[in-house]
């Protein structure tokens, strides 16, 4: 089986190659494709150097899976030519999410929507797929009415530039800026580009996806996207409101359950997820998990997770394992 990394030289793409490695993925071919000032350079696989090829090369190699971390624009342009060649792509861009006929998979939710000669499969974005990780549990159970959900994100969900930005500030040096602002000793409630409604893209990607993962078009949800100068992870405060009341002892014995998901709450010893936990790991970290007494049938809930890992990275490639496995591709 060859699969093809389109992207392979950024940092989602490395970690992506990376990811392959750890989990063992039946590969006989590495293919790590990216634009032609990438092609030539080496990445490693399995402690050898291998070429980065161009995207077209990757095409005509006619690879079983092509899973691309490599933009919007790319992703729009290339994605139908693997899939005509007979390649599933997987794709971590925007672009597809919300086509109605490309599933927007997250493996331990949905998985059951693929079929066989699907050839374009969506991978959600960073702060969706750790929310519904700890929400499809609980949705199947209480039916959540609405969330309100305020993030805390980590610069490596912008990419290297802005992890750049960052460390240059806190060594005095002035370089390129990926943000308006500052992002050392600073936070700003802006993530995507504005609407006209005031609400960013990111914000309204938690409410579109979080709908087609969770099969329900009915959830409300309101949020505010806040950049934060972290790398660990993203971080999430959310509000649920349920149709059904619930017992916090079965809601943690929900989340315990749920694969992928790790309740870690201990307010006595001061156990709660933070960034600086998830980091490098592929498990949704969930704590602080309380009634919320100012209304009737509410969840609060703190969220983070490896928006590069799980975020990214991890949640594409259990998608081609779960394909892999199934005969799907």
């Amino acid at each position: 089986m060859k699969a093809a990394v389109v992207g392979a030289t950024g940092m989602v793409g490395r970690t992506m190659i990376k990811v392959l490695e750890e989990r063992n993925f039946p590969l006989s071919q590495l293919l790590p494709a990216a634009s032609e000032k990438s092609v030539g350079k080496e990445v490693i696989f399995k402690g050898k150097p291998i070429k980065v090829i161009s995207v077209m090369e990757a095409v005509e190699s006619k690879p079983e899976f092509a899973i691309f971390s490599a933009g919007a624009s790319t992703s729009g342009e290339w994605a139908p030519i693997f899939a005509k060649n007979g390649t599933v792509v997987i794709d971590n861009s925007s672009f597809w999410r919300m086509y109605k006929n490309v599933p927007l998979i997250v493996p331990e939710i949905n998985s059951h929507v693929i079929k066989k000669g699907d050839r374009i499969i969506a991978n959600p974005n960073c702060s969706t797929i750790q929310m519904v990780m700890a929400l499809a549990p609980l949705h199947r159970k209480y039916k959540i009415k609405r969330l309100v959900v305020a993030t805390y994100q980590s610069v490596t969900g912008t990419g290297v530039k802005a992890v750049t930005q960052m460390e240059n500030e806190r060594a005095g040096i002035k370089g390129h800026m990926a943000y308006v602002y500052q992002i050392d000793k600073n936070c700003f409630p802006h993530g995507g580009t504005f609407q006209s409604d005031g609400y960013t893209t990111e914000e309204q990607k938690l409410l579109d996806e979080t709908r087609k993962i969770l099969e329900d078009q009915t959830i409300q949800v309101t949020a505010t996207v806040v950049r934060i100068p972290v790398v660990g992870g993203h971080s999430e405060a959310v509000n649920v409101e349920f149709e059904k009341d619930f017992e916090i002892e079965d809601v943690i014995q929900l989340l315990s359950k749920f694969p992928g998901v790790v309740v870690y709450d201990n307010p006595a010893e001061n156990k709660y997820p933070m960034p600086i936990l998830a980091h490098n790991k592929d498990e949704v970290f969930v704590g602080r998990i309380r009634r919320d007494f100012s209304k009737e049938k509410c969840l609060n809930l703190w969220i983070v997770s490896d928006n590069i890992r799980k975020g990214a990275a991890t949640n594409a490639v259990q998608i081609a394992e779960y394909m892999a496995a199934n005969n799907l591709y």
